[in-house]
């Protein structure tokens, strides 16, 4: 470099920041499709928890307003009357689940683009700001196809912000249009350091935005029930299946004890916490030793996918404990003698199937017990059977 040769001032700083753009543009991009990723989950994770477990929660609303209405009905009491009207105002207000998801996607196919407002008269602002964008980014300055194609589909976003006189839009399309790589100067132009700066304040913008979207969705309902087991969300959905149903059957039979008490009898002495389980909410249901379940018993076996698969009883049906409710048509009528591992989720499921006006046994000590017994099992794709 001769003394009479332009001094390369930005060689240092500017190294730096083109490492630090490269950066952080991968630190964007990552965050970005996994906040995407993270919206897909739980947008699927809502979907399943409402088929599968919104009849559940529309029972337990009933049996809400049902027991409220028999206390109502035994104390006369307006406090009392009050609450079973609310219970049963919350029920008759549910929305159809199948209708509300049927309704959200006719909305969002109805969904057309607005109309640009008539007699909108943009600012001064507005005016600048399109004049300066018409001229730096106007497909004709380019002779490239693609890039004219570009520019293009920039300028009919630049044009309907201009249309509604929107110069906080045509601020941000300025500010995406400066600092968009393709419009970059060459790194050999004096103007790339301002550049590389301006590029890494947005990409700073961008992160920041992503990383609130992400704190939103987390802080969903949704988001937070996802986040209690986000590798197994079909056990989350099981457990939250099992917990229901036992809800169910505990408000059962409070209802029941409180239909089935003398008229004379207050009602102030009814369980604090309806929802433990206790052996005065739970009659004893039906159940059969697994040696002595006959062999052309309906078998039902409520476990999940993988441990069905792991070895099952050759003919059972096969219902998860989180599909019950919903498939409960499928079941056929005849006594059914229901299984699972030990014979806990069985005996949750043969309780609901009792209270639903059906003939079903709990098989005591589950799938480990019909081992034991040395009852036959077969796996699933004829792999040896064992219990999961």
């Amino acid at each position: 470099m001769t003394a009479q040769s332009p001094v390369r001032w930005s060689d240092p700083e500017q190294q730096e920041l083109e490492e630090r753009v490269a950066a952080t543009e991968l630190a964007w991009l990552t965050m970005d499709v996994d906040v995407q990723t993270l919206r897909v989950e739980i947008d699927n994770f809502a979907l399943i928890h409402h088929q599968l477990l919104g009849p559940l929660y529309t029972r337990l609303d009933e049996l809400d307003a049902l027991i409220a209405e028999a206390v109502a009905a035994r104390t006369g009491h307006p406090e009392d009357v009050r609450r079973a009207a609310d219970a049963r105002r919350q029920v008759d207000e549910l929305p159809d689940l199948e209708s509300l998801f049927a309704d959200i996607q006719e909305q969002e196919a109805a969904t057309a683009p607005p109309e640009p407002p008539t007699r909108v008269r943009p600012g001064k602002d507005a005016q600048r700001i399109y004049r300066d964008l018409a001229r730096r980014a106007h497909p004709d300055l380019s002779t490239d196809p693609a890039e004219q194609r570009r520019r293009s589909a920039f300028i009919a976003r630049v044009n309907e912000a201009y249309a509604y006189g929107d110069a906080k839009a045509l601020a941000q399309l300025a500010e995406e249009w400066s600092t968009d790589p393709e419009a970059a100067p060459a790194v050999d132009s004096p103007d790339r350091l301002a550049w590389l700066r301006q590029r890494l304040e947005w990409l700073g913008g961008k992160i920041a935005e992503v990383a609130a979207e992400q704190v939103r969705l987390e802080n969903t309902a949704m988001g937070e029930l996802l986040a209690l087991s986000p590798q197994d969300p079909d056990r989350l959905l099981e457990e939250l299946a099992e917990q229901l149903l036992a809800k169910a059957a505990a408000q059962q039979a409070e209802l029941e004890r409180l239909l089935a008490a003398p008229a004379g009898q207050p009602v102030d002495d009814r369980t604090e916490n309806p929802t433990q389980e206790t052996q005065t909410m739970f009659p004893q249901i039906p159940s059969i030793d697994a040696a002595a379940v006959p062999a052309d018993a309906v078998l039902l076996d409520v476990r999940e996918q993988d441990e069905w698969d792991a070895g099952h009883v050759d003919g059972a049906r096969h219902i998860p404990i989180g599909e019950v409710v919903a498939r409960i048509g499928e079941l056929p009528d005849a006594k059914l003698y229901v299984m699972c591992r030990v014979g806990g989720r069985s005996a949750q499921v043969v309780q609901y199937l009792v209270q639903q006006g059906m003939d079903a046994v709990n098989v005591d000590g589950g799938m480990f017990a019909w081992e034991g017994a040395g009852r036959p099992m077969v796996g699933s794709g004829g792999a040896e059977a064992f219990v999961l």
